[in-house]
């Protein structure tokens, strides 16, 4: 890579650089469950995440028409606030109703919303913040389950900014283009295969270790940076597409815990877990195309070589300070 292409890799770690507050996963939606239990009675389940113990500012509106059989149940969880309530809707039921989500508009979160009625109808959808609301359908179909679980999985992708950060950090550090192509393949593989395992409840995971190990997982890859710049055998240079591989069973674990917040629906969870699956990747995809594009266009700028080295070792310093932050911000999350 030359000298102008790091230094635009410098200029991408700093677009990143303010997000260091993210967590993992702070992509995952809101979830609304609304299931027909009874002929115009419905239960539901309102799932809002907290970051750093604060609620998303997100308020859920139900139609006018439904009234509380008893009083909504509370439940304070590590990540989320969970609220339950049994409602009536009489004898009209909730079919083209709307719900609306106040606040919604000024996150970046989505909410994906389920509904289950009596006689096996249901619908999937998964509303954005440009519009905050949805009208209940008496059935979707699985083109509507497969378009929500894959938006979901683009946005998870692109707003979890670990796993972005372990990319470009493999793309600094891989030393041709043809190398980089199996080691993202690695990489993909890899993650797909324990994100399928836990999701399918094969193989459990507790998920703030996991998220500690990912944010290890960046911070040695800078290291390794710093180890090539200096000359050193680096194992990542060298066998790139094993490292890759290695560390994407981990992000696998972390992806499988953004889908499981949400669950998947129970008739289609083949065509859920693909979707979900199909649009990280997507986004993955897009990741690198767009940082490959960038350095391209870099390459026309010349700077010396004592200027390319000061660019890679503060990219690799700037990388590893992030993940430094994010490993000890996760393990005291964990001790607590």
């Amino acid at each position: 890579m030359r000298a102008a292409a790091r230094v635009l890799a410098l200029a991408l770690l700093f677009l990143l650089a303010p997000l260091s507050r993210a967590e993992a996963h702070d992509a995952r939606p809101a979830y609304l469950q609304i299931d027909e239990t009874a002929p115009g009675r419905y239960s539901v389940l309102w799932r809002v995440p907290v970051l750093s113990g604060m609620r998303l500012p997100v308020a859920l509106k139900l139609p006018a028409a439904l009234r509380d059989v008893r009083e909504p149940a509370v439940q304070q969880l590590s990540d989320s606030l969970v609220e339950r309530r049994v409602v009536e809707a009489g004898s009209a039921g909730i079919a083209g109703a709307r719900i609306e989500f106040a606040g919604l508009e000024a996150t970046i979160t989505d909410v994906l919303v389920r509904v289950r009625l009596q006689g096996g109808a249901q619908s999937t959808t998964l509303v954005r913040p440009s519009r905050p609301w949805v009208e209940v359908a008496s059935s979707s179909g699985t083109l509507a389950v497969l378009g929500a679980y894959l938006a979901h999985g683009v946005g998870h992708i692109l707003l979890g900014f670990d796993h972005l950060l372990f990319v470009f950090a493999l793309i600094l550090i891989v030393p041709s283009r043809r190398a980089l192509l199996v080691t993202i393949t690695a990489f993909t593989l890899a993650h797909s295969i324990t994100l399928a395992l836990a999701t399918l409840g094969v193989v459990h995971v507790p998920g703030p270790p996991v998220e500690a190990v990912i944010a290890l997982s960046i911070l040695l890859l800078a290291v390794e940076i710093v180890h090539a710049q200096r000359g050193r055998p680096s194992l990542t240079a060298q066998w790139p597409w094993v490292v890759a591989f290695s560390f994407g069973l981990l992000h696998g674990f972390g992806f499988a815990g953004a889908l499981s917040a949400v669950g998947l629906p129970q008739s289609d969870v083949p065509l859920a877990l693909f979707a979900f699956n199909v649009g990280v990747e997507l986004g993955q995809l897009a990741f690198v195309a767009v940082v490959l594009v960038a350095l391209r266009l870099a390459r026309r700028i010349d700077l010396s070589p004592g200027a390319e080295r000061v660019a890679l070792r503060a990219a690799s310093y700037g990388i590893g300070t992030l993940a430094a932050f994010w490993l000890f911000e996760r393990l005291a999350s964990f001790a607590s």
